[in-house]
């Protein structure tokens, strides 16, 4: 995946950044969105060469991942990408429904004149997309962004780690079962009215739209499960 992708997800890859970085953000997106699929063996030689970079920087980022629980390491047998269970999915929302609403609040309390624009301007992005026809995949990427700029509206960085975490836990489950989801195109629409209300700075209003936006997330996985 280019750097185009990694942004994607609104983490800039800039200049500064460094290699390790750049592969933990990239590797990163692989794993959420499936492009290496639960369970599989990852190769850091062959990472390293499809992202043109040295194996250190891959192998630095993949320690990240596995605290962040998206790869896991045994001893003379490799990397592998974590399994999706789907049992993980009541312990994920257990920690999701508490600490959303506690975000959305946040943000809707704290943000600035110029976060709340950017907000706004997200929620009228979000609108024009042609949720019927645009491509899955990249209906999941919108739904990314709008958690992680809720989350960093908070102007909490440890609350942000935290849901940025589980987020991406979260969503691993939801694209493994994209297809089967009528649901998908409505659930990305919402993020427009909560990113509206949390711009709109009703910070109660704002946690009852998360709290229900991430109870739905988790029913509509069960009912095809």
């Amino acid at each position: 995946m280019s750097v185009a992708g990694v942004e994607q997800l609104d983490d800039v890859a800039s200049e500064e950044m460094s290699f390790a970085d750049r592969a933990y953000l990239v590797i990163r997106d692989k794993l959420i969105m499936l492009d290496i699929r639960p369970n599989e063996a990852i190769v850091e030689s062959e990472l390293a060469a499809e992202l043109k970079l040295g194996r250190t920087p891959v192998r630095e980022a993949l320690k990240r991942l596995e605290v962040d629980r998206l790869v896991v390491s045994f001893p003379r047998r490799g990397t592998f990408a974590t399994g999706v269970d789907v049992a993980d999915l009541r312990h994920i929302s257990q920690i999701r429904v508490n600490l959303e609403p506690v975000a959305a609040r946040s943000a809707a309390e704290n943000a600035s004149a110029e976060v709340r624009a950017g907000l706004l301007e997200l929620a009228d992005r979000t609108e024009a997309l042609d949720v019927e026809n645009i491509h899955r995949d990249e209906l999941m990427r919108w739904d990314l962004r709008a958690h992680r700029a809720i989350y960093r509206a908070t102007g909490n960085p440890h609350l942000e780690d935290v849901l940025v975490r589980y987020d991406n836990l979260a969503t691993r489950i939801f694209c493994l079962f994209l297809d089967r989801l009528p649901t998908v195109a409505r659930h990305v629409g919402e993020h427009a009215e909560l990113l509206r209300t949390i711009a709109g700075g009703d910070g109660d209003a704002a946690a009852q739209i998360a709290l229900e936006h991430v109870t739905g997330f988790e029913k509509a996985v069960r009912a095809i499960v």
